[in-house]
């Protein structure tokens, strides 16, 4: 798998003295490192020799690793709109996992088109500016090919296949409902996606059962690719949700990644160990396993999205007419505060712990940073008669962070030797959850330097090495010569995320350079105006 072409022109860049990160988890290692026409050149001593240098770099007392590879981004529609990119760019990130929880922009028909532009724009906002004219996964992954920050992949979202071939409605699949799917998915994966995502607690993906989630999954399978699942529940019910994606990976034969993998909200306090020994046990089995995380506790999402599934049954325009009812709000209201709704992973939600974090309207926005229990109490209103009625005012386009986490989970997952990293940071709001900024440096500043949890070389493996083999990444991913040079310079002492809650867009410190397919997209700390990011796409052929 590659992209359409690196560029050739990229500088031959000679970094001196620098302490070699690999990507393997091998001890680090003290060398030069050369790189020449968007490749690593040579490792080692005197690696000048017989180069042409354009630059002399002195690395001493920095780390040159892999560029860091985000397993679960939400830059969607940041990646063409933004060419700057400096959320991810400035962490070191050179390579970001689109298309994830099962709902994106590819492919899509006019209709899709205009549901998902307003059911996810709490993840990606709705950039006007876009020419939104591509419809098939191949003519997205092309817009990405005319320029962007840095490199990206694409996961096939199966809500989006289901909405375009079932609908809005809960209800089985029908036999030629499947089959669509079936080639729908299949075209994806011929156009270069990698696999294939699920989000089980939105709709409509939500509404496919485990049977069905097989089917496809053996179409993923006979393409090499694999499946990353958020699964039906991170709250009650955590453990069987955990143990269903497993069953759909043995019975299905496609290798699984279990996306922003955490076990959240007080009912799950100190369960890591037995999610692990889930993994364990279906490792041992041959079941191939991976998991990524965030370095932080709140989790982030739509504040519609927390709703009972059967209010949004039928799309967004039902919700809204459900929003408007008083007896549809009366029982959402029991559903969210009282049973625990599906939507809020089976936890009967305490809004002191749903803080707004963006909206789509500019008269919302002085709430953003409020829990929704404050932002009640202001209005004099009910919390959830005031969420409901801000749902309709900002035409559902509210996100939220979710203060539901537990240190202790957090510290024993990522310890674990299957884990990745992934941000899932959203890039919209005006007081986005940190981690879009700060998830790469906090790994390795706070768990590794500062609470010693981590080797700096396992830490980097994680981020690199262990990501580009999940996918089926054989260039990139490790410092050697002859792969591809994104790379990152990191000072170990002083790397750290500054990104916080209430200042969240702030840039990390301690990474001067980083750079994408060879070109220098942070340098001296600075962004350049270099957009050198392409799609990376999978081989179009099946798996021998």
């Amino acid at each position: 798998m590659e992209s359409k072409g690196t560029d050739a022109a990229a500088q031959t860049v000679l970094f001196r003295g620098c302490e070699v990160v690999d990507g393997t988890g091998a001890p680090r290692f003290r060398a030069d490192v050369a790189l020449a026409g968007g490749r690593i050149a040579a490792v080692g001593a005197d690696t000048a020799a017989g180069l042409d240098t354009d630059r002399v770099v002195d690395a001493s007392g920095l780390v040159l690793a892999p560029g860091f590879i985000d397993m679960h981004a939400h830059s969607d529609l940041a990646l063409l709109a933004d060419k700057e990119l400096l959320a991810k760019t400035s962490q070191g990130v050179t390579l970001e996992v689109l298309g994830q929880d099962g709902l994106s922009y590819a492919p899509v028909d006019d209709s899709a088109l205009k549901q998902l532009r307003q059911q996810i724009s709490g993840w990606h906002g709705d950039p006007e500016e876009l020419a939104w004219d591509w419809r098939t996964v191949g003519e997205y992954l092309d817009r990405i090919d005319e320029g962007c920050a840095v490199n990206a992949v694409y996961l096939m979202p199966q809500g989006t296949l289901r909405m375009m071939c079932v609908g809005n409605d809960d209800r089985p699949a029908t036999a030629a409902e499947l089959d669509a799917m079936r080639r729908m998915l299949a075209e994806g994966l011929q156009q270069g996606a990698v696999g294939m995502s699920s989000g089980l607690t939105y709709t409509p993906g939500m509404y496919a059962d485990t049977d069905e989630l097989v089917e496809l999954c053996r179409v993923v399978a006979e393409y090499g690719g694999y499946y990353s699942p958020h699964h039906r529940s991170y709250g009650a019910g955590a453990l069987e949700a955990y143990e269903e994606m497993i069953r759909v990976s043995e019975r299905s034969g496609c290798p699984l990644h279990l996306a922003h993998a955490t076990l959240n909200f007080s009912v799950n306090t100190g369960r890591a160990p037995d999610l692990l020994q889930l993994i364990d046990d279906a490792s041992a089995r041959g079941v191939d396993i991976t998991l990524d995380s965030y370095p932080y506790l709140p989790g982030a999402t739509t504040l519609a999205a927390l709703l009972p599934s059967w209010a949004a049954s039928g799309g967004p325009d039902a919700l809204v007419a459900r929003l408007r009812d008083p007896a549809a709000r009366e029982r959402m209201a029991a559903d969210l505060e009282i049973a625990g709704s599906d939507g809020c992973h089976g936890v009967a939600i305490d809004w002191s712990a749903i803080q707004i974090s963006g909206t789509r309207h500019a008269a919302n926005r002085a709430l953003a940073g409020l829990s929704v229990a404050q932002a009640a109490a202001r209005s004099g209103k009910p919390p959830a008669q005031f969420c409901f009625d801000l749902l309709l005012a900002d035409d559902l386009g509210v996100s939220c962070l979710l203060h539901v986490g537990n240190e202790e989970n957090v510290r024993a997952i990522l310890r674990h030797p299957a884990h990745l990293v992934g941000s899932d940071g959203l890039l919209i709001g005006e007081r986005p959850h940190p981690r879009a900024w700060g998830t790469f440096p906090r790994y390795l500043g706070h768990y590794v330097r500062d609470e010693g949890l981590l080797t700096l070389e396992e830490c980097v493996a994680q981020m690199t090495g262990r990501a580009a083999r999940r996918l089926g990444l054989s260039s990139r991913g490790r410092v050697a010569p002859g792969l591809v040079a994104d790379v990152v310079l990191f000072d170990p002492e002083t790397v750290a995320d500054r990104a916080t809650f209430e200042q969240p867009r702030r840039t990390a410190t301690g990474i001067p350079y980083v750079l994408v397919n060879g070109e220098f997209v942070i340098d001296g700390h600075r962004r350049t105006s270099a957009a050198p990011g392409r799609a990376l796409r999978r081989d179009a052929g099946r798996r021998p």
